[in-house]
């Protein structure tokens, strides 16, 4: 019995807490242990643990408020090394999110505070000598893994589009294949069907003109060579017809087991697609979610099938890295998905969003493709 994947995002507050209360509860029992401990004191820790759990989302603020109240512990309580567990951790936390010049400051804030409660300045050097040390541990610790959860976006990006290299070469390998099965049909078996329909025909016709009972063997054949003359038809067309594997509900599955965050929304009543108009969009969220895998870097993927009375809207966006004073220049992806809905009379729009990320929004009319 297998049981449901645990949600990203779950599993990172989870192991925020747990930072809260690992500190938290370490920083407390340390300082119950001083007599001299006062209210204060355990609240100043008590907010200087506590705000680590929003690191994520306010790595400034939380490392702010970490240093104030650190600095005011500090100074009030005159604490051992120990005592800067919880602005070591905010340090170290903010140099991995990147902030390393706003982590070196608040090390140096902290420390100016600590060693302010040295007697002498001798003995203030010597407070501060191995905690400097240790900061410098934290900024240096934050940027080695920083570094490394890029190396392991990377590394995820990478096997990611190798994946979808072999894909693409093995649904290339198979086209052609087709192409190949049906060029060898068409050479020798539609001759032959051809041959055998056009002989039979001509004998029906010499012996109706000659006055002859034709055979019943021989009315059997004809009708069977044109039977197999339009059988064979529809075959060769399904082979040269480059039609979708799936839906786009089974591109966002197959996406979400590639690691990418995708979400499908549909809107309206559903129905029915002429056969152009359907493969449209499946190639649309297709490539789509293709280069939002490549380019958007760990992003959410939002696709929404909007049905209208007489447009269908086909919108794909995501909360990536794009640019709106940078956009990119259109690939073969993005040119082959306007000319596919040009092809059907509609609309594309696409490009970075001014809130980040980017945006591919389609109009295409519910009878496009009706008549081709």
């Amino acid at each position: 019995m297998s049981g449901h994947p645990v949600d990203p995002a779950i599993s990172q507050r989870l192991a925020d807490l747990a930072l809260v209360g690992v500190v938290g509860a370490l920083v407390l029992a340390l300082a119950a242990r001083d007599a001299d401990t006062t209210a204060l004191d355990y609240g100043l820790l008590a907010v200087s643990a506590a705000v680590l759990a929003f690191h994520r989302t306010a790595p400034l603020v939380v490392l702010a408020v970490a240093t104030v109240s650190g600095a005011a512990y500090a100074l009030h309580a005159h604490p051992g090394p120990l005592g800067a567990l919880t602005v070591f951790a905010a340090v170290h936390l903010a140099s991995q999110l990147g902030h390393r010049g706003w982590a070196a400051g608040a090390s140096a804030v902290f420390l100016g505070a600590y060693a302010a409660t040295g007697p002498t300045a001798h003995e203030a050097v010597e407070k501060t000598a191995l905690l400097a040390g240790w900061f410098v541990c934290a900024v240096v610790t934050g940027l080695a893994g920083r570094n490394w959860q890029a190396y392991l976006r990377q590394t995820e990006q990478r096997a990611l589009e190798a994946e979808r290299t072999r894909e693409e070469a093995a649904l290339r390998r198979a086209g052609e294949e087709r192409l190949r099965i049906a060029r060898e049909l068409h050479d020798s078996l539609t001759h032959s069907i051809s041959i055998v329909k056009l002989q039979a025909g001509v004998a029906v016709h010499l012996a109706r003109k000659r006055g002859e009972e034709v055979p019943p063997a021989l009315l059997a054949i004809q009708e069977a060579g044109g039977e197999a003359m339009r059988e064979l038809r529809a075959t060769l067309e399904v082979l040269r017809t480059d039609e979708p594997t799936g839906t786009p509900a089974l591109l966002v599955e197959r996406a979400r087991a590639a690691g990418l965050a995708a979400e499908l929304c549909v809107t309206g009543e559903e129905c029915a697609l002429p056969a152009p108009l359907d493969r449209a969009v499946y190639r649309i969220v297709q490539e789509s979610l293709t280069n939002a895998a490549r380019h958007a870097g760990p992003a959410k993927v939002r696709v929404e099938l909007a049905y209208g009375e007489d447009v269908l809207a086909v919108r794909v966006e995501d909360d990536g890295t794009a640019d709106p004073e940078r956009p990119p220049r259109p690939g073969h992806g993005l040119t082959g998905m306007r000319e596919r809905v040009t092809a059907l009379g509609g609309t594309l729009h696409t490009g970075p969003r001014v809130e980040g990320g980017f945006s591919v929004r389609a109009e295409l009319p519910l009878g496009a493709g009706e008549s081709v």
